[in-house]
């Protein structure tokens, strides 16, 4: 069972999730741009906060673990994004989130990798994102961090895949 870590990046400090994040990430995942790939629409911070404290609590299955963590720009002294990974075994499959004003500074490929290099130091050995076929900024951060696009569909979205150095 992984428990989050603070991890630090050149720019960013990815903190463990706490149900206390919600007001500021509804408002930096305000966008209802962000939903064009994954669908639904932005949170209000009352069901955000609902969100977390289920995520918060950890996965009802001890095989699975939920690690959530958000990203704190420390040059603007704000939170502006999420990275998660749901762990079981040596797999892990993860997800990213830029808020849209901090999109195309390369922060969610800073968080990921930052995500995959802790994940490899707790013996993860693969590492799986779901992506969009159209989604051409999540591809471009699947491609820096080492993932390679499969024949794999999962909801529609194309599964990438890298092993880890053991």
């Amino acid at each position: 069972m992984l428990t989050p870590e603070p991890i630090r990046t050149a720019r960013l400090d990815l903190l463990p999730l706490r149900v206390e994040h919600a007001e500021e990430m509804a408002e930096a995942l305000s966008d209802p741009g962000l939903h064009e790939f994954i669908g639904g629409t932005p949170y209000s911070p009352t069901a955000l906060r609902a969100r977390y404290e289920v995520l918060v609590a950890g996965s009802p299955d001890p095989a699975l673990s939920w690690c959530n963590w958000v990203l704190w720009l420390r040059e603007a002294s704000r939170l502006v994004g999420t990275v998660q990974a749901t762990v079981t075994g040596g797999d892990a499959e993860i997800a990213w989130v830029v808020g849209t004003p901090w999109q195309g500074r390369g922060l969610a490929r800073e968080a990921a990798r930052g995500l995959v290099d802790w994940l490899g130091q707790r013996h993860v050995t693969t590492v799986i994102a779901h992506i969009h076929p159209d989604h051409r900024a999540s591809e471009s951060v699947a491609a820096a961090i080492g993932l390679i696009p499969t024949d794999q569909r999962q909801d529609g979205e194309v599964t990438w895949r890298s092993r880890l150095p053991s």
